[in-house]
């Protein structure tokens, strides 16, 4: 018997290995639906690389036969709405961690019958548990020998067509704001293409990924952090080095981390770990604004401002300098990132700024950031100070 399912598209906007669109397209008849969620707010900057990667999601859906139903609204409101216009039987929808994603997947599962698919991750949140016990990894090391080592879930075949009822209406969404002047185009077609243009120098990606004005970074986190690539097949993209898949299975270390414990944006992770944070808005401001004076601090927020994004290397300077000179609150400085970042990530960005204030996973939690030490080393002739000087 034929079914009808709504297909909930969230944080993964492709076509290519999507678990949910391939479970649908086996139920049978599809309803492609994405929902503008204010409860799931994205900054000015990623929200304008969201509506490219609608428009892009749109367009490959219909070279498939089908469309894009957008909706704003709460989602699972939006979603029986959908449900009962097209008299589907079935919800699809990808994984997720969080405290918005399980909320999520706990009222869909309550309302209609609810098939949950293998989501961001390489490999699945809750799959690799330690042989001593727990839930979770908590030191990346030991998950990184065991991420290596499980067999990864196949990949999601593409459908060659889609089997689509009568949609109903979409909503009109409203505009993007970006912050940022430089934002990279979004969708898959453009995660593919920075892919191709990326992948064949890579090679060397292990030595020169920290040099900050040689920007040799991959650039791909945005269409990570909102699905248009698959992390899953860009592990195993033979042309990628292991440093990059490296950084992959980071991201997945993160993901299983908010999995365990989804008050990590706003929490210690670490029992017992610092909590007497300096109460200076003056210098909290001046970071803010690139005005510290130190003139590497300052260039990593510039660029931050400038493009919403910012290289690797500087966010730990930056971030370092704002906790661990400064002694400011981690959260002040995580939400500010979550503000500009076209890539940002919820479990990245709140376990890169936990691990760097010694309150989440590093093993190390009184670890120093010398930010000179950093700039002589990762900028040792000043070329990307001078690329964000002020002037």
């Amino acid at each position: 018997m034929t079914r009808t399912a709504v297909l909930l598209f969230t944080r993964d906007l492709r076509v290519h290995d999507n678990p949910a669109l391939a479970a649908a397209c086996e139920a049978g008849r599809v309803v492609p639906l994405y929902v503008d969620d204010p409860a799931r707010a994205t900054n000015g900057n990623q929200r304008a690389f969201l509506l490219d990667a609608l428009d892009d999601l749109r367009e490959s859906l219909r070279g498939l036969g089908g469309d894009l139903v957008v909706r704003s609204g709460d989602t699972a409101e939006q979603v029986a709405d959908v449900w009962k216009a097209t008299g589907a039987d079935l919800v699809v929808c990808a994984s997720d961690a969080g405290k918005f994603a399980a909320g999520l997947l706990e009222r869909l599962g309550a309302d209609a019958e609810l098939q949950v698919t293998p989501g961001p991750a390489v490999v699945e949140p809750g799959r690799l548990l330690p042989s001593g016990g727990g839930d979770h990894y908590k030191v990346f090391t030991p998950y990184w020998r065991a991420w290596s080592q499980v067999r990864w879930r196949a990949t999601a075949p593409e459908p060659d067509r889609l089997d689509v009822p009568d949609l109903p209406d979409s909503h009109d969404l409203a505009p993007a704001e970006p912050t940022a002047e430089e934002l990279p185009r979004g969708g898959e077609r453009a995660g593919l293409a920075r892919l191709d243009e990326w992948a064949p120098d890579s090679a060397d990606y292990a030595e020169h990924h920290d040099d900050l004005a040689g920007d040799r970074t991959s650039r791909l986190s945005p269409y990570l952090a909102l699905g248009c690539l698959s992390a899953r097949e860009l592990a195993a993209d033979p042309r990628l080095p292991e440093a990059m898949v490296r950084q992959l299975c980071w991201r997945d270390f993160h993901l299983q981390v908010l999995n365990a414990f989804p008050d990590l944006p706003d929490q210690p992770y670490k029992p017992g770990a610092r909590t007497d944070w300096e109460a200076d808005l003056t210098a909290l401001e001046a970071w803010r604004t690139a005005t510290t004076g130190i003139d590497i601090v300052d260039a990593g927020m510039r660029q931050l401002h400038a493009e919403g994004w910012m290289h690797n290397r500087a966010r730990l300077i930056t971030a370092g300098y704002l906790v661990k000179t400064l002694g400011l609150d981690w959260r002040d400085g995580e939400a500010h990132f979550a503000a500009h970042l076209v890539d940002y990530d919820e479990a990245n960005n709140a376990g890169n700024w936990q691990w760097t204030a010694g309150t989440g996973n590093d093993t190390r939690p009184n670890r120093g950031f010398n930010h000179e030490r950093q700039a002589g080393r990762f900028d040792p002739d000043g070329a990307y100070r001078r690329r964000w000087s002020r002037g």
